[in-house]
């Protein structure tokens, strides 16, 4: 799955361990079991969540050539679109409320 709306990425990254991963994957590709032990988090508990990023599309994974059992996993950031134009949409419209305060404020000042 892709193309999350915001607020389901809002509920899927609600999760710590999820956040966590996903800063971790933001600084670059890593194991499952290095992700665990950075998270703090079982080896079971890391796959049930990598589980649900990869469904939803956050992160993807690769199987090494030197080792077709171990998997990289990494981060998609073409997936956090939603909440990119989200952000973009809330910092347009508070320039716009700045900017009426502004105005406001000048004109009391007059």
């Amino acid at each position: 799955m892709s193309g999350l709306s915001a607020t389901a990425m809002f509920e899927l990254l609600a999760d710590p361990t999820r956040r966590r991963v996903v800063e971790l994957l933001a600084e670059g590709p890593r194991r499952a079991g290095q992700l665990a032990a950075e998270a703090g988090t079982s080896p079971q508990a890391m796959s049930n969540h990598l589980r649900v990023l990869l469904d939803a599309g956050v992160v993807a994974d690769e199987r090494l050539p030197t080792d077709a059992r171990a998997r990289v996993f990494r981060l998609r950031p073409q997936s956090l679109t939603a909440i990119q134009a989200w952000l973009d949409q809330l910092q347009a419209e508070w320039r716009v409320q700045l900017e009426s305060f502004k105005k406001h404020a000048e004109e009391r000042a007059r």
